[in-house]
Protein backbone atom coordinates (compact mmCIF):
# COMPACT_ATOMS: atom_id res chain seq x y z
CA UNK A 1 0.00 0.00 0.00
CA UNK A 2 2.84 2.42 0.77
CA UNK A 3 4.69 2.04 -2.18
CA UNK A 4 1.43 2.22 -4.58
CA UNK A 5 0.88 5.35 -2.91
CA UNK A 6 4.06 6.75 -3.26
CA UNK A 7 3.99 5.76 -6.93
CA UNK A 8 0.46 7.32 -7.59
CA UNK A 9 1.53 10.41 -6.45
CA UNK A 10 4.49 10.92 -9.43
CA UNK A 11 7.74 8.92 -7.25
CA UNK A 12 9.64 6.51 -9.01
CA UNK A 13 9.79 4.08 -6.48
CA UNK A 14 11.88 1.05 -5.34
CA UNK A 15 10.32 -2.22 -3.66
CA UNK A 16 11.90 -4.98 -2.16
CA UNK A 17 9.94 -8.01 -0.66
CA UNK A 18 11.12 -11.27 0.51
CA UNK A 19 10.07 -14.21 -0.55
CA UNK A 20 9.81 -13.82 -3.61
CA UNK A 21 7.04 -16.37 -5.39
CA UNK A 22 8.15 -17.57 -8.94
CA UNK A 23 11.07 -15.56 -9.80
CA UNK A 24 13.70 -13.96 -7.65
CA UNK A 25 13.30 -10.90 -9.74
CA UNK A 26 10.07 -10.25 -7.80
CA UNK A 27 11.60 -9.33 -4.33
CA UNK A 28 13.53 -5.97 -6.30
CA UNK A 29 10.83 -3.90 -8.10
CA UNK A 30 11.31 -0.45 -9.62
CA UNK A 31 7.72 1.11 -10.33
CA UNK A 32 5.83 -2.05 -9.47
CA UNK A 33 7.45 -4.15 -11.76
CA UNK A 34 10.42 -6.55 -11.08
CA UNK A 35 13.88 -6.02 -12.31
CA UNK A 36 14.92 -7.98 -15.71
CA UNK A 37 16.67 -10.87 -15.35
CA UNK A 38 19.64 -9.11 -16.91
CA UNK A 39 19.65 -6.08 -14.39
CA UNK A 40 19.55 -8.79 -11.62
CA UNK A 41 22.16 -10.75 -12.63
CA UNK A 42 24.80 -7.69 -13.32
CA UNK A 43 23.96 -6.64 -9.83
CA UNK A 44 24.64 -9.98 -8.75
CA UNK A 45 27.81 -9.96 -10.50
CA UNK A 46 28.88 -6.81 -8.77
CA UNK A 47 28.07 -7.93 -5.30
CA UNK A 48 29.33 -11.24 -5.64
CA UNK A 49 32.49 -9.84 -7.11
CA UNK A 50 33.03 -7.18 -4.01
CA UNK A 51 32.45 -9.89 -1.75
CA UNK A 52 35.01 -12.09 -3.36
CA UNK A 53 37.79 -9.28 -3.40
CA UNK A 54 36.81 -8.80 0.48
CA UNK A 55 36.93 -12.32 1.48
CA UNK A 56 40.69 -12.01 -0.17
CA UNK A 57 41.81 -9.38 1.64
CA UNK A 58 40.38 -10.66 5.14
CA UNK A 59 38.16 -7.72 5.74
CA UNK A 60 35.02 -9.77 6.03
CA UNK A 61 34.83 -13.49 7.51
CA UNK A 62 32.65 -15.22 5.04
CA UNK A 63 30.84 -14.54 2.15
CA UNK A 64 27.17 -12.92 2.37
CA UNK A 65 24.47 -15.03 2.81
CA UNK A 66 21.54 -15.42 -0.06
CA UNK A 67 19.76 -12.55 1.66
CA UNK A 68 22.24 -10.39 2.23
CA UNK A 69 23.35 -10.36 -1.31
CA UNK A 70 20.40 -9.79 -2.77
CA UNK A 71 19.90 -7.12 -0.28
CA UNK A 72 22.87 -5.61 -1.31
CA UNK A 73 21.87 -6.22 -5.04
CA UNK A 74 18.30 -4.36 -4.19
CA UNK A 75 20.23 -1.06 -3.29
CA UNK A 76 22.94 -1.31 -5.85
CA UNK A 77 19.52 -2.04 -8.42
CA UNK A 78 17.82 0.79 -6.81
CA UNK A 79 20.64 3.16 -7.35
CA UNK A 80 21.64 2.63 -10.62
CA UNK A 81 17.99 2.83 -11.87
CA UNK A 82 16.66 6.10 -9.94
CA UNK A 83 14.46 5.31 -7.54
CA UNK A 84 13.31 8.27 -5.87
CA UNK A 85 11.53 6.86 -2.85
CA UNK A 86 12.17 2.67 -1.58
CA UNK A 87 10.28 0.90 0.68
CA UNK A 88 12.21 -2.16 2.55
CA UNK A 89 10.63 -5.40 3.94
CA UNK A 90 12.51 -6.54 6.50
CA UNK A 91 13.70 -10.69 6.00
CA UNK A 92 13.53 -11.47 9.81
CA UNK A 93 13.01 -9.40 12.85
CA UNK A 94 14.79 -6.45 12.17
CA UNK A 95 17.47 -5.48 14.12
CA UNK A 96 20.06 -7.46 13.27
CA UNK A 97 18.29 -7.67 9.57
CA UNK A 98 20.43 -6.71 6.14
CA UNK A 99 17.77 -4.08 5.35
CA UNK A 100 18.51 -1.99 8.74
CA UNK A 101 21.58 -0.44 7.47
CA UNK A 102 19.57 2.08 5.89
CA UNK A 103 18.60 5.60 7.95
CA UNK A 104 14.75 5.35 6.77
CA UNK A 105 12.24 8.50 6.38
CA UNK A 106 9.89 6.66 8.41
CA UNK A 107 10.15 3.03 9.92
CA UNK A 108 6.62 1.07 9.84
CA UNK A 109 5.70 -2.10 12.46
CA UNK A 110 2.54 -4.03 11.95
CA UNK A 111 1.14 -6.26 14.00
CA UNK A 112 3.63 -8.18 16.29
CA UNK A 113 2.89 -12.12 16.72
CA UNK A 114 4.63 -15.35 17.38
CA UNK A 115 7.08 -15.89 14.04
CA UNK A 116 10.30 -17.69 13.69
CA UNK A 117 11.02 -18.10 17.21
CA UNK A 118 14.13 -20.09 16.43
CA UNK A 119 15.79 -17.21 15.80
CA UNK A 120 13.50 -13.96 17.17
CA UNK A 121 12.34 -15.38 20.64
CA UNK A 122 9.52 -17.14 22.49
CA UNK A 123 7.93 -14.75 23.83
CA UNK A 124 5.50 -11.73 22.69
CA UNK A 125 8.25 -9.16 24.33
CA UNK A 126 11.00 -11.32 22.94
CA UNK A 127 10.26 -10.80 19.59
CA UNK A 128 9.08 -7.18 19.72
CA UNK A 129 13.10 -6.11 20.87
CA UNK A 130 13.57 -7.40 17.43
CA UNK A 131 11.12 -6.02 15.36
CA UNK A 132 11.81 -2.49 17.43
CA UNK A 133 15.41 -2.41 16.41
CA UNK A 134 14.25 -0.95 12.99
CA UNK A 135 13.80 2.34 15.24
CA UNK A 136 16.28 4.54 14.12
CA UNK A 137 17.21 7.96 16.49
CA UNK A 138 15.56 10.22 15.66
CA UNK A 139 13.24 9.13 12.88
CA UNK A 140 9.80 8.48 13.19
CA UNK A 141 7.71 5.23 13.91
CA UNK A 142 4.14 4.07 13.25
CA UNK A 143 2.80 1.40 14.45
CA UNK A 144 -0.41 -1.03 14.15
CA UNK A 145 -2.24 -1.69 17.34
CA UNK A 146 -0.26 -4.03 19.31
CA UNK A 147 -0.10 -6.81 22.20
CA UNK A 148 0.16 -4.35 25.25
CA UNK A 149 3.54 -6.30 25.85
CA UNK A 150 4.89 -5.51 22.64
CA UNK A 151 3.66 -1.86 22.65
CA UNK A 152 5.86 -1.55 25.98
CA UNK A 153 8.41 -2.58 24.29
CA UNK A 154 8.06 0.09 21.39
CA UNK A 155 7.33 2.63 23.42
CA UNK A 156 10.57 1.88 25.17
CA UNK A 157 12.56 1.74 22.21
CA UNK A 158 11.00 4.87 21.07
CA UNK A 159 12.35 6.59 23.61
CA UNK A 160 15.78 5.64 24.21
CA UNK A 161 16.77 6.41 20.62
CA UNK A 162 14.44 9.98 20.41
CA UNK A 163 11.95 8.72 18.36
CA UNK A 164 8.27 9.97 17.74
CA UNK A 165 6.16 6.64 17.46
CA UNK A 166 2.76 7.21 15.81
CA UNK A 167 0.18 4.56 16.28
CA UNK A 168 -2.23 3.68 13.89
CA UNK A 169 -4.56 3.74 17.50
CA UNK A 170 -4.93 7.35 16.06
CA UNK A 171 -7.22 6.56 13.78
CA UNK A 172 -10.82 5.35 13.55
CA UNK A 173 -12.98 3.33 10.92
CA UNK A 174 -16.37 4.43 10.49
CA UNK A 175 -18.87 3.01 8.13
CA UNK A 176 -17.18 -0.48 7.69
CA UNK A 177 -17.99 -2.87 4.59
CA UNK A 178 -16.58 -6.02 4.58
CA UNK A 179 -16.83 -8.14 1.75
CA UNK A 180 -15.34 -11.43 0.10
CA UNK A 181 -13.25 -9.23 -1.94
CA UNK A 182 -12.22 -6.61 -0.28
CA UNK A 183 -12.97 -3.31 1.91
CA UNK A 184 -14.76 -0.13 2.45
CA UNK A 185 -14.93 2.13 5.24
CA UNK A 186 -13.98 5.70 6.20
CA UNK A 187 -10.70 6.33 8.41
CA UNK A 188 -11.14 9.38 10.62
CA UNK A 189 -7.82 10.48 11.96
CA UNK A 190 -5.77 13.34 13.54
CA UNK A 191 -7.18 16.47 11.04
CA UNK A 192 -7.92 14.03 8.12
CA UNK A 193 -10.04 11.73 6.82
CA UNK A 194 -9.78 8.79 4.03
CA UNK A 195 -12.27 7.39 2.16
CA UNK A 196 -11.03 3.71 1.63
CA UNK A 197 -11.84 1.31 -0.66
CA UNK A 198 -9.30 -1.88 -0.38
CA UNK A 199 -8.70 -4.87 -3.35
CA UNK A 200 -7.05 -6.83 -0.52
CA UNK A 201 -8.92 -9.56 1.20
CA UNK A 202 -9.44 -10.04 5.15
CA UNK A 203 -10.32 -8.07 7.74
CA UNK A 204 -6.70 -7.70 8.63
CA UNK A 205 -5.94 -5.58 5.87
CA UNK A 206 -8.04 -3.29 7.49
CA UNK A 207 -5.53 -2.76 10.20
CA UNK A 208 -2.69 -3.28 7.63
CA UNK A 209 -4.13 -0.14 5.53
CA UNK A 210 -4.81 2.14 8.48
CA UNK A 211 -0.57 2.24 9.46
CA UNK A 212 -0.43 2.63 5.92
CA UNK A 213 -2.40 5.39 6.34
CA UNK A 214 -0.91 7.18 9.50
CA UNK A 215 2.35 6.34 7.60
CA UNK A 216 1.47 8.36 4.75
CA UNK A 217 -0.20 11.01 6.24
CA UNK A 218 2.58 11.73 8.33
CA UNK A 219 4.81 12.15 5.23
CA UNK A 220 2.28 14.58 4.06
CA UNK A 221 0.58 12.54 0.95
CA UNK A 222 -3.06 13.74 0.85
CA UNK A 223 -6.65 11.63 1.35
CA UNK A 224 -6.84 11.92 -2.40
CA UNK A 225 -3.84 10.63 -3.04
CA UNK A 226 -4.10 7.64 0.03
CA UNK A 227 -7.31 6.70 -1.74
CA UNK A 228 -6.26 6.38 -4.93
CA UNK A 229 -3.05 4.31 -4.07
CA UNK A 230 -4.75 2.27 -1.85
CA UNK A 231 -7.29 1.34 -4.41
CA UNK A 232 -5.20 0.23 -7.03
CA UNK A 233 -2.50 -1.96 -4.70
CA UNK A 234 -2.42 -5.49 -5.38
CA UNK A 235 -0.33 -8.71 -2.91
CA UNK A 236 -0.28 -11.92 -5.19
CA UNK A 237 -0.40 -14.88 -2.73
CA UNK A 238 -1.90 -13.02 -0.06
CA UNK A 239 -5.77 -13.90 0.02
CA UNK A 240 -5.37 -13.70 -4.02
CA UNK A 241 -8.32 -14.87 -5.36
CA UNK A 242 -6.93 -17.07 -7.97
CA UNK A 243 -10.04 -18.57 -9.95
CA UNK A 244 -13.97 -18.65 -9.58
CA UNK A 245 -16.51 -21.36 -9.81
CA UNK A 246 -14.83 -22.59 -7.93
CA UNK A 247 -13.10 -19.82 -6.43
CA UNK A 248 -10.02 -20.21 -5.67
CA UNK A 249 -7.87 -18.57 -3.00
CA UNK A 250 -4.14 -18.37 -2.50
CA UNK A 251 -2.66 -17.43 1.01
CA UNK A 252 0.38 -17.77 2.19
CA UNK A 253 -0.32 -18.31 6.14
CA UNK A 254 2.61 -19.40 7.63
CA UNK A 255 2.03 -18.21 10.83
CA UNK A 256 -0.61 -18.41 13.68
CA UNK A 257 -1.58 -14.57 13.06
CA UNK A 258 -1.63 -15.24 8.79
CA UNK A 259 -3.74 -18.59 9.85
CA UNK A 260 -6.06 -16.79 12.57
CA UNK A 261 -6.51 -14.06 9.93
CA UNK A 262 -7.23 -17.04 7.06
CA UNK A 263 -9.42 -18.90 9.36
CA UNK A 264 -11.71 -15.57 10.49
CA UNK A 265 -12.18 -15.05 6.56
CA UNK A 266 -13.28 -18.74 5.71
CA UNK A 267 -15.82 -18.82 8.62
CA UNK A 268 -17.08 -15.35 8.06
CA UNK A 269 -17.64 -15.19 4.37
CA UNK A 270 -17.55 -18.98 3.47
CA UNK A 271 -20.09 -20.73 6.08
CA UNK A 272 -21.89 -23.33 5.09
CA UNK A 273 -19.83 -24.26 1.83
CA UNK A 274 -17.80 -27.03 0.74
CA UNK A 275 -14.15 -25.65 1.93
CA UNK A 276 -11.01 -27.49 -0.14
CA UNK A 277 -7.72 -26.82 1.33
CA UNK A 278 -4.25 -27.90 0.24
CA UNK A 279 -1.90 -27.18 2.91
CA UNK A 280 2.03 -27.37 2.93
CA UNK A 281 4.83 -25.56 5.55
CA UNK A 282 8.35 -25.26 5.64
CA UNK A 283 9.76 -26.91 8.92
CA UNK A 284 10.31 -24.00 10.70
CA UNK A 285 7.13 -23.41 11.17
CA UNK A 286 4.84 -23.85 14.40
CA UNK A 287 2.10 -27.17 13.28
CA UNK A 288 1.35 -27.37 16.16
CA UNK A 289 -0.35 -23.85 16.46
CA UNK A 290 -1.44 -22.98 12.97
CA UNK A 291 -2.61 -26.72 12.30
CA UNK A 292 -5.76 -26.43 14.63
CA UNK A 293 -6.64 -23.29 13.60
CA UNK A 294 -7.33 -24.12 9.86
CA UNK A 295 -7.87 -27.96 9.46
CA UNK A 296 -11.19 -28.52 10.92
CA UNK A 297 -12.66 -25.63 8.64
CA UNK A 298 -11.57 -27.98 6.01
CA UNK A 299 -14.35 -30.61 4.31
CA UNK A 300 -11.70 -31.93 1.86
CA UNK A 301 -8.18 -31.49 3.42
CA UNK A 302 -4.37 -32.27 1.33
CA UNK A 303 -0.95 -32.40 2.08
CA UNK A 304 1.99 -31.68 -0.23
CA UNK A 305 5.05 -30.22 -0.74
CA UNK A 306 7.13 -27.90 -2.42
CA UNK A 307 10.17 -28.27 -4.43
CA UNK A 308 11.99 -27.00 -1.67
CA UNK A 309 14.35 -29.13 0.75
CA UNK A 310 13.03 -27.16 3.57
CA UNK A 311 9.52 -28.10 3.48
CA UNK A 312 8.07 -31.06 5.27
CA UNK A 313 6.59 -33.53 3.55
CA UNK A 314 3.15 -34.39 3.30
CA UNK A 315 2.99 -37.81 5.35
CA UNK A 316 5.04 -35.83 8.35
CA UNK A 317 2.19 -33.28 8.17
CA UNK A 318 -0.33 -35.75 8.51
CA UNK A 319 1.21 -37.29 11.47
CA UNK A 320 2.14 -34.57 13.00
CA UNK A 321 -1.31 -33.06 12.80
CA UNK A 322 -3.40 -36.35 13.46
CA UNK A 323 -5.30 -35.36 10.61
CA UNK A 324 -5.81 -39.10 9.18
CA UNK A 325 -8.97 -38.20 6.55
CA UNK A 326 -5.92 -35.87 4.43
CA UNK A 327 -4.86 -36.76 1.04
CA UNK A 328 -1.26 -36.63 0.88
CA UNK A 329 0.58 -35.68 -2.61
CA UNK A 330 3.91 -35.12 -3.98
CA UNK A 331 4.08 -32.22 -5.31
CA UNK A 332 2.05 -29.35 -6.03
CA UNK A 333 0.62 -30.20 -9.39
CA UNK A 334 -0.74 -33.33 -8.22
CA UNK A 335 -2.24 -31.50 -5.28
CA UNK A 336 -3.94 -28.92 -7.77
CA UNK A 337 -5.09 -32.06 -9.91
CA UNK A 338 -7.26 -33.55 -7.14
CA UNK A 339 -8.21 -29.76 -6.06
CA UNK A 340 -10.00 -30.12 -9.79
CA UNK A 341 -12.81 -32.73 -8.75
CA UNK A 342 -14.41 -29.45 -6.60
CA UNK A 343 -17.60 -28.02 -7.57
CA UNK A 344 -18.94 -24.74 -9.24
CA UNK A 345 -20.26 -23.80 -5.32
CA UNK A 346 -17.19 -24.98 -3.23
CA UNK A 347 -14.06 -23.10 -2.31
CA UNK A 348 -10.84 -24.12 -2.39
CA UNK A 349 -7.76 -22.48 -0.33
CA UNK A 350 -4.25 -23.19 -1.02
CA UNK A 351 -1.74 -21.87 2.09
CA UNK A 352 0.85 -22.83 4.58
CA UNK A 353 3.53 -21.92 2.77
CA UNK A 354 4.70 -18.77 0.09
CA UNK A 355 6.91 -21.44 -1.83
CA UNK A 356 3.74 -23.42 -2.43
CA UNK A 357 1.55 -20.50 -3.41
CA UNK A 358 4.34 -19.24 -5.91
CA UNK A 359 4.22 -23.06 -7.43
CA UNK A 360 0.27 -22.68 -7.37
CA UNK A 361 -0.44 -19.67 -8.63
CA UNK A 362 2.34 -20.26 -11.69
CA UNK A 363 0.33 -23.25 -12.45
CA UNK A 364 -3.18 -21.63 -12.13
CA UNK A 365 -2.50 -18.06 -14.18
CA UNK A 366 0.18 -19.30 -16.45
Amino acid sequence: MLERVLRCAGLRTGLYTSPHLIEPTERVRIDGQPVSTEQFAAAFSLVHDTAERLLSAAAIDMHPTYFETVTAMAFVLFRDLGAQTVVLETGMGGRLDATNVVDPMLSVITPIDFDHEKFLGDTIPQIAREKAGIIQPGRPAVTSRQHPAALHVLEARAAETGSALLSAAAWRVDHLELHPYGSRFHAAGPGSGVEVDCPLIGAHQVENALTAIAALNHLGFTPGQIAGGIAATEWPGRLERAGSAPDIFLDGAHNPAGARALAGYIRHFHHGRRIWMVFAAMRDKNLATICPLLFPLASELIFTAPAQSRAYLATEIRQISGESRARVTAGTAEALALVRQAQPGDAVFITGSLYLVGEARALLMG
